[in-house]
């Protein structure tokens, strides 16, 4: 068999657990004996069996015994217990011959560590094979862990001229984006560990930001952050009154000195209030994902107006943007051009473009 296409079916393989093994990486196996494909696994869910452990399971249920087997896995076998117990003992257990990792584990837990204890164990191992897309696979994670900073997704829907909103207020249905878009905000809410909005956003559509997916049950709700710099948030806003999922408000230290009661207030409704730098009267986005990612937040996916994405741009600070486009043109009936706010910053080349057709939608992702 050719090992780069196995390899490539364990990254497949991968890709089915993004969206429920967060923040950890997801993670494919395939274990071929004798020129044949004998069991696969990835890992399912936060907290779940690795997939190693899973391929090895498919094993026994099988029949088959892995001793003298090769083992592709996407990433470096874990030699520490968490959640579950060490992927390396459980290979070494099992007498597989040979471990081919796409890529090294870049945890200071790991790093290395997994693949010297198969070594020492006589299990001969090798890294590099498909490489570029095992770390493009789990960029979120690469990142978090030689950073310390989350991964910032951007996410916005548009007409075809550019604007983000209508001119009429905010109601049920009046949508830019088609059914199928928003039910995948969804699905990229449940992925991520936070949905951040700026207090403008909060103020003229009132979001919930929480995820809502008929007949699927979120036991680890994203974080809901607001970047508020003088506190305007409004006790009757959705965010404080829906308690689907964590709060934090970030604000400044003028806030502190001039409105401490209220900062008490929503300490006392269970909010956390985080204190940052203030740039131009606004919350510094810098500071801003250092904190997050000092709370171990790994990805951030940020749903706001057209000047806050900029900033984000601006202050090459992003990572990723998603962009629904809708057959539209909004003309005068629209307002927040989105074009118009990009125009603050120089050339950003994208990578990794990926185009989706969702009803009759486009949705248009790219890595920066």
């Amino acid at each position: 068999m050719d090992p780069a296409e196995v390899m490539q079916r364990a990254i497949d393989l991968a890709r089915q657990g993004l969206g429920e093994v967060e923040p950890n990486p997801a993670v494919g196996c395939v274990i071929v004996k004798d020129n044949q494909i004998i069991a696969e696994g990835y890992h399912q869910r936060f907290g779940g069996p690795h997939a190693e452990i899973n391929a090895l399971h498919q094993c026994r249920q099988k029949g088959i015994d892995p001793a003298g087997a090769t083992v592709y896995v996407t990433l470096e076998p874990c030699c520490t217990v968490g959640k579950t117990g060490p992927c390396t003992e459980a290979l070494i257990e099992a007498k597989v011959s040979k471990v081919i990792a796409a890529i090294e584990d870049p945890s200071k837990e790991i790093s290395g560590r997994g693949l010297a204890q198969l070594r020492q164990a006589g299990i001969e191992t090798e890294t590099g094979l498909r490489r570029k897309e095992a770390h493009l696979l789990n960029a979120p994670f690469f990142k978090f862990t030689h950073t310390g900073r989350p991964w910032v997704i951007l996410k916005w829907a548009q007409s075809i001229d550019g604007k983000m909103a209508w001119r009429t207020p905010p109601r049920e249905g009046n949508w830019i984006s088609s059914p199928n878009c928003r039910l995948d905000v969804h699905r990229q809410r449940k992925k991520v560990q936070a949905v951040l909005t700026g207090i403008d956003t909060v103020l003229q559509d009132n979001p919930q930001l929480t995820v809502r997916l008929d007949g699927v049950a979120v036991e680890r709700p994203p974080v809901r952050i607001v970047l508020d710099s003088r506190l305007r948030i409004p006790w009757d806003c959705r965010i404080l009154t829906t308690p689907d999922a964590p709060t934090w408000i970030v604000t400044t230290p003028h806030s502190f000195q001039t409105d401490p009661d209220k900062i008490f207030k929503l300490k006392q409704a269970g909010i956390e209030v985080l204190e940052v730098a203030e740039t131009d009267q606004r919350c510094d986005l810098e500071e801003v994902l250092i904190q997050i990612g000092q709370r171990g937040l790994q990805q951030v996916l940020v749903e706001a107006g057209p000047t806050l994405q900029s900033r984000f741009l601006e202050s090459r600070l992003a990572d990723e943007v998603r962009i629904y486009i809708a057959p539209l043109l909004l003309g005068q009936s629209g307002i927040a051009d989105i074009t118009e706010a990009l125009s603050s910053f120089s050339r950003i080349p994208l990578h990794h473009i990926r185009t989706q057709t969702l009803d009759d939608n486009l949705l248009i992702s790219a890595r920066l």
